[in-house]
């Protein structure tokens, strides 16, 4: 659900056409030339809570206040929670109005009945009041919820018309509008209806853009059919017009769409939020009728939910730097591509920093290319020669003291792929001569991901995405959610090669099958596990492990969480041998993430120990002479746990590659976000990324510890 918009022109009302009048336009670029950016992250209630960020350009964004909340949310709200902020500059160019949905999701998303008006002078201090419809207005009875209020000013009427969805009884969302009171304190006019939609669907996340003399009113539908569509009026508050067409770039559920016009007058951004993916797209046009994806221009430090962007002057971005900026957020907004930025790490006592930088990075003559916003300076500018020793670099907010760090720049190869990911399972594929790693997409509040991606490698350093190869909402028809821990192998089956995909989903185990190592892929149409094996009564069906014996060729499937089963697979490689089922859980240490691979007349069994979320998620292991026979367990049988001095934690499950024709293995596993995951909490659980590392044997078969690093390994070759 939920709203991002903005409506501003030169003189402080609403948006103009970029054909309007030139001088005007002229005017306008002059005033404004920075964003801000108002939005909440999630749906837990720390998360609901209003915060701001800076963009110079309009495509990337900074957290101001280390991305916490610039309002309190218990101070302003009924129920300790806000979420889709709408921020507008007023009429008079100085006077700034924001609305929030006042709600916890927690509570349930039928559980809200108000709204919080808010009122600034600066963009620094608020006043705030709440509006509670069902108390306000007689005959609300059977209100269940009101959502994502915005706000924009009437000419004619000369004043603010406040518009929001509100749903009743059984009926469906409906945009309705109000006309807030003179201190913009609450609302002085009865609800009215704003939208009728012809297939009378519910309809949310209205956003209204006056252009070219018109009303553009962007919202979502819903029920049959959802996305982002537009009705358009010559009238502010009647006579919408729709045009029935789908405006988002994506085939992914949408929601929270709005609008805001570029300062440099090159068009107009409409972004979105695509929640299933756990990430915003930003489209442009310059007539809001053609949208194109402009994603690879974006970036941002923080993962919004919906919110709202306002051009400011500079004026405007120097207070709100001085306010919530912070010397430390210079430090860390590096954004030379060459940088994996999810990884650098400040130490703010010793002012350290450290950036990683991907392979073949030319560190003699590097620029890490910190952002700047108007009353920010740091010196020096230019790009330093990094092995020489630390880099020292100046910074200075206006009417604040200068601070002093040093920084180092190391190539890391550590964690290979760039993003969220865990669980990560590995394939050397004979078809194409390349690597392949299958992970969980992390990175959702929960473990919530619906998707599944693959990358490809010819040296196990350089990795790329090779996008998504099953979709748990387009693909599986017997689950939607939880896409957890898969497993791959390859099989010539009549002189074709074939690839059996084995994946988690709503806690249950399904296959799919593609002729390609990177799909498409195609579900079996139903799962292969979704019950307990007999004895067991407690667990989860997930996590599956798919191994093929070099002496017999027979496959085998392994899963559990609270047990270890294991199974042989029939020649289909869809369904489970009868009466081959066994419970293996080698002891108490075992959670979940069982990985079996074969070396020297040896079955070498691993699993992970803990919880995920534990900083000490750890792996350990055992031996078996057969692929389902007895786990013998040696004294010493950790295969690899954290690594506190390097900041590296939660090292667990894991999958095992050995390179082909030669004894060289490599163990592949996540750890937690380094360096931010060890503070997250519950939630460095799911803000995991996949690393290799080098595995080693002693001459007795047993397993070296491994440790786990930043450097990683070297690039291999195969030929």
């Amino acid at each position: 659900m939920l709203i991002l918009g903005l409506l501003l022109s030169a003189c402080g009302q609403q948006l103009t056409s970029r054909s309007s009048n030139n001088s005007a336009a002229a005017q306008a670029n002059e005033k404004y030339s920075a964003y801000l950016f108002t939005y909440f992250t999630g749906n837990n209630k720390s998360e609901e809570a209003i915060r701001f960020a800076l963009s110079n350009d309009g495509y990337n964004y900074q957290a101001l206040n280390h991305n916490k909340p610039v309002i309190s949310s218990a101070k302003i709200s009924s129920t300790g929670g806000v979420r889709d902020p709408h921020i507008l500059r007023g009429a008079d160019g100085k006077t700034f109005y924001m609305v929030v949905t006042d709600m916890v999701s927690a509570n349930g998303w039928n559980s809200n009945r108000a709204m919080v008006l808010l009122k600034s002078t600066d963009l620094l201090n608020w006043t705030s009041s709440v509006v509670n419809i069902q108390k306000q207005f007689p005959g609300q009875d059977n209100l269940l919820r009101v959502w994502a209020p915005q706000t924009i000013y009437d000419p004619q009427a000369k004043k603010y018309m406040i518009y929001f969805s509100m749903k009743h009884g059984n009926d469906p969302d409906k945009i309705y509008y109000a006309y807030a009171n003179k201190d913009f304190t609450a609302l002085e006019t009865t609800p009215k209806q704003l939208f009728f939609s012809p297939t009378n669907g519910a309809c949310i996340d209205g956003d209204i853009v006056l252009k070219d003399g018109k009303y553009h009113l962007f919202f979502k539908t819903e029920g049959e059919g959802a996305g982002i569509k537009m009705a358009v009026s010559d009238k502010l508050t009647e006579g919408y017009i729709l045009q029935d067409k789908y405006l988002q770039q994506t085939k992914d559920p949408v929601e929270g769409s709005g609008v805001f016009k570029l300062n440099n007058g090159e068009g107009y951004i409409l972004m979105y939020d695509v929640y299933t993916k756990g990430k915003y797209q930003f489209t442009k046009s310059q007539d809001l009728q053609n949208f194109s994806v402009i994603d690879q221009e974006v970036s941002m430090n923080f993962h919004p939910r919906h919110g709202t962007v306002l051009p400011i002057t500079a004026q405007e971005a120097e207070a709100l730097v001085s306010q919530w900026g912070t010397t430390d957020d210079v430090m860390q907004s590096a954004r030379a591509k060459e940088l994996k930025k999810i990884n650098i790490a400040l130490d703010t006592v010793g002012k350290k920093l450290s950036l990683p930088v991907k392979a073949g990075t030319n560190i003699n003559s590097f620029n890490p290319e910190f952002t700047t916003f108007p009353g920010i300076t740091i010196t020096p500018q230019s790009a330093q020669n990094f092995t020489a020793g630390p880099v020292t670099y100046t910074v200075t907010i206006k009417g604040k003291a200068p601070q002093t760090y040093t920084a180092v720049a190391r190539e890391a190869h550590n964690p290979v792929l760039e993003g969220y990911y865990a669980d990560p399972d590995v394939l050397y594929a004979e078809k194409t001569g390349k690597f392949y790693i299958y992970p969980t997409s992390d990175g959702f509040t929960g473990w919530s991901g619906t998707y599944f991606k693959t990358f490809s490698s010819n040296n196990l350093v350089d990795w790329q995405d090779e996008g998504i190869i099953l979709d748990l909402p387009k693909d599986v028809s017997w689950a939607k959610r939880n896409a957890w821990a898969p497993c791959i192998t390859e099989k010539k089956i009549n002189g074709q090669y074939k690839y059996f995909y084995y994946f988690t989903a709503a806690q249950k185990i399904g296959v799919a099958v593609a002729d390609n190592p990177t799909g498409p892929f195609v579900d079996s149409g139903k799962p292969l596990i979704d019950k307990f094996p007999e004895g067991i009564k407690n667990g989860q069906q997930i996590d599956p492990d798919v191994f093929t014996d070099p002496k017999t060729g027979k496959s085998y499937l392994y899963w559990g969480n609270g047990y270890m089963a294991g199974a042989e697979l029939n020649n289909d490689m869809v369904s489970l041998k009868p009466g081959t089922t066994k419970i293996l859980t080698p002891d108490a240490t075992f959670r979940e993430g069982a990985t079996v691979f074969y070396r020297n007349g040896t079955y070498y069994i691993m699993w992970s120990e803990d919880d995920t979320r534990s900083e000490n998620y750890r792996v350990r292991y055992g031996t078996a002479d057969s692929p389902l026979g007895k786990i013998k367990i040696p004294a010493n049988n950790l295969v690899i746990a954290k690594n506190p001095e390097a900041g590296i934690y939660a090292t667990g499950h894991n999958a095992v590659l050995q390179i082909p024709g030669k004894d060289e293995w490599y163990l592949v596993y996540h750890r937690f976000n380094y360096p931010k995951g060890i503070s997250m909490g519950g939630a460095a659980g799911y803000n995991r990324e996949v690393c290799i590392d080098k595995l080693e044997f002693n001459p007795d078969g047993s397993i070296k510890q491994v440790k786990p690093t930043h450097e990683g390994i070297k690039a291999i070759r195969l030929k």
